[in-house]
C-alpha cells in the first residue's frame, strides 16, 4: 500500500508539472466544457425559412401560408410568383425548402376534393429536412381537419361529431426525459462522456510515454509492476474525482438538462469507467512509446469511437461485428449506463450489463497494463 501511494503521489505531481499532460487533462477539459455546448444552446431548430410559390392567390392559400409562418418550426422566407425564382434561393442556400400551392387550391377544397400541396425540402441537411417536413405536415393536417369540420357543421352535423369525424384519432406526443425535444439534451450527455474518454486517454498516454526518472530508479526501483499500475490508476481516479462531477453533474445543471438520477448512482457508474479508460491509456502508452504517436493514434480513433458509441447512429443498426468491437470501448457501456441513470433515473440493478462490462474492461486493461509494465521492467533489467 505504501508503494502504491508513493507512485500515486509521483504521478499526481507529473500531471501538474508536465505541460503536455496538464494541457490535455485539465486545460482541454475546461475548454471543451465551455465551448462544446454553445452551438446547441437553442436546443431545437426554430423558424427554418422556406419559400412559398402560391399559384392560387386565394384566401385559402394565403391562410395556409400564414399558418405555416406562425408555426414554431417553419418560417416563410419569401413568397415567389413561380418555381424557378424560388429554386434559385434554395440553390443559394438562402432558403431551405420550397412549398408549392397549386392552382385551384381553394376551389378543390370548397368542392370537398383533395387539393395536394408539394413540399421540396433540402434533405442534404437531415435535421433541417425533418423540421420542415414535420412542421408543414402538422399545419396541413390541422388546416385540413378544420376545413372538414366546418364542412360537416355546415351540413347540420353536430359540432362534436364533426370534430371527431375530421380527426377520429388525435395524436399526443409526450417526449419523455427531453420535454423540449431539444438536440442539446440528447447529444451533450453522451458527448461529454466521449470527451472525458478522449482527454483521459491522450493525457494518460502522454504521461506514460514521457520519461519518468522518479519511477524505477532510486528508492522506487524495488516497486513491483502491480503497485506501479495501481498507484497510477489511483492518481488518475483522484484527478477525475474533480473533472467527472464537473462534466456529469455541474454542466448538465447549468444547461438545464433533465437530471433524474442521484449523484451517488452517477459516481458509482463513473468509477469503473474512469478505471477502464485510465488502464487503456496505460496500455496505449506501453504499445506506442512516442508522445506524437499516442496523440496521432488517439486523435485518429476519436471519430470511430464517436460512431461506435451508439448515439450518433442507433446501436441496433450497427453491424454485429462492429457492435462487438464497440463493446471493448469503455465509452459504449458508459454512455448507455451513465445517461440512463443520470437522465432517466434508471436504478443500477436495471443496468447490470453495462456496469459489469465496464468492470470487466477495467480488470482486463489493468491486467494487460501490469503485464506490459512487468515486461518493460524486465527488459530494462536485462539491458542494465
Amino acid at each position: 500500500m505504501k508503494d502504491m501511494l508513493t507512485i500515486c503521489r509521483i504521478e499526481l505531481k507529473r500531471v501538474l508539472t508536465l505541460k503536455p499532460a496538464f494541457s490535455v487533462l485539465v486545460v482541454a477539459a475546461i475548454i471543451y466544457a465551455v465551448l462544446y455546448p454553445q452551438p446547441y444552446r437553442t436546443e431545437a431548430l426554430r423558424h427554418v425559412p422556406i419559400a412559398i410559390v402560391d399559384l392560387d392567390g386565394t384566401d385559402s392559400s394565403r391562410d395556409l401560408a400564414r399558418r405555416i409562418d406562425a408555426s414554431p418550426d417553419v418560417a416563410v422566407g419569401g413568397v415567389f410568383p413561380d418555381r424557378p425564382s424560388a429554386e434559385r434561393e434554395v440553390y443559394a442556400r438562402n432558403l431551405s425548402g420550397l412549398l408549392v400551392i397549386p392552382k385551384y387550391f381553394e376551389r378543390d377544397l370548397l368542392h370537398g376534393r383533395q387539393s395536394p400541396i408539394a413540399l421540396y425540402a433540402d434533405a442534404s441537411y437531415f435535421l433541417i429536412y425533418q423540421r420542415i417536413s414535420g412542421g408543414v405536415s402538422a399545419v396541413a393536417k390541422t388546416m385540413g381537419a378544420t376545413i372538414e369540420t366546418a364542412r360537416l357543421v355546415a351540413a347540420d352535423v353536430d359540432p362534436r361529431v364533426a370534430a371527431a369525424a375530421a380527426d377520429p384519432m388525435p395524436f399526443t406526443a409526450v417526449p419523455l426525459f427531453n420535454p423540449q425535444g431539444g438536440y442539446a439534451t440528447y447529444i451533450l450527455p453522451a458527448a461529454f462522456i466521449l470527451i472525458m474518454q478522449q482527454t483521459l486517454l491522450i493525457g494518460v498516454g502522454l504521461l506514460g510515454t514521457y520519461r519518468n526518472d522518479a519511477i524505477g530508479t532510486g528508492p522506487t526501483a524495488s516497486i513491483g509492476p502491480v503497485a506501479v499500475v495501481m498507484g497510477k490508476l489511483l492518481a488518475y481516479l483522484i484527478m477525475e474525482a474533480v473533472i467527472a462531477p464537473f462534466y456529469l453533474i455541474a454542466i448538465p445543471y447549468l444547461y438545464n438538462i433533465p437530471r433524474l438520477g442521484t449523484p451517488l448512482s452517477i459516481f458509482i457508474f463513473a468509477l469503473p469507467f474512469v478505471l477502464s479508460v485510465s488502464a487503456l491509456g496505460l496500455v496505449i502508452a506501453s504499445l506506442f512509446r512516442s508522445p506524437l504517436t499516442v496523440q496521432l493514434v488517439s486523435a485518429a480513433l476519436g471519430i470511430p469511437f464517436l460512431f461506435l458509441a451508439g448515439f450518433s447512429w442507433p446501436t441496433e443498426a450497427i453491424p454485429p461485428f462492429l457492435h462487438a468491437v464497440a463493446t471493448i470501448l469503455p465509452s459504449t457501456s458508459a454512455i448507455n449506463g451513465i445517461v440512463a441513470t443520470a437522465q432517466l433515473g434508471a436504478p443500477l440493478h436495471d443496468l447490470r450489463y453495462p456496469f459489469l462490462t465496464l468492470w470487466i474492461l477495467a480488470a482486463l486493461y489493468t491486467a494487460i497494463a501490469i503485464f506490459l509494465q512487468a515486461r518493460s521492467k524486465h527488459r530494462l533489467a536485462q539491458n542494465a
